[in-house]
């Protein structure tokens, strides 16, 4: 593997991902692993709101094609759903959106950090909702039209929540603002733990994503 990542050069590339994935994103590019021209963010949490993340997707993409003609999407098949129009998937709006435009082949942000297998093993017998840095930094965006009884229905149907952290961030924040964390699972009502992964998985999906152009 990093043979492979010495190998492999973005230039040329733009990125546009989910706000949800700058945590991870922006620390392949601290640490040199991702050279891309640039990287665009839509807003985090739009999967809730399926027509703004169209707009919004489509319009960064307009934007990225300002720089560059060839541009990878960070977005999950999971990401968008068209209840209306099942056919018109999150890849039907890249379609729309020109040529020379890949996606990274994951479900959602969680799938990009860790597989179901992974996750699996990760929660054994207990029930878990899964959350990454990105989730637990934006929640107030993410969740800011919930209000308190559907809170209440989703999160203690679960055990606890845990963080898939492939950049330390969890012991940090415990470190430096434990309030934070004590205020979100405050709200969700259960606990906030964190489990270390690794980034493997979605340099990978990067660079598939970038071979197929």
């Amino acid at each position: 593997m990093r043979e492979l990542e010495k190998s492999e050069s973005f230039k040329g590339f733009s990125i546009v991902s989910c706000g949800v994935m700058k945590p991870e994103l922006s620390f392949l590019r601290e640490t040199g692993f991702l050279d891309a021209d640039r990287i665009l963010y839509t807003t985090p949490g739009l999967h809730e709101i399926p027509r703004d993340l169209e707009d919004q997707l489509s319009r960064k993409i307009s934007k990225a094609k300002e720089y560059d003609e060839k541009i990878i999407v960070v977005y999950g098949s999971r990401c968008y759903l068209d209840f209306k129009n099942p056919l018109h998937t999150i890849d039907k709006i890249m379609e729309e959106s020109g040529k020379n435009i890949s996606r990274v082949e994951a479900a959602n942000c969680v799938d990009m950090l860790a597989d179901s297998e992974e996750r699996n093993n990760i929660a054994g017998e207990e029930k878990i909702y899964w959350l990454t840095p990105g989730w637990f930094l934006f929640w107030k965006v993410i969740f800011k039209d919930w209000d308190t009884g559907r809170a209440n229905e989703t999160f203690p149907q679960h055990v606890k929540a845990i963080i898939l952290d492939p950049i330390n961030f969890f012991e940090k924040l415990s470190r430096e603002e434990p309030a934070k964390i004590l205020e979100f699972s405050d709200w969700m009502k259960i606990p906030i733990e964190s489990h270390p992964v690794s980034l493997k998985r979605l340099k990978l999906m990067l660079i598939q994503a970038k071979n197929t152009i």
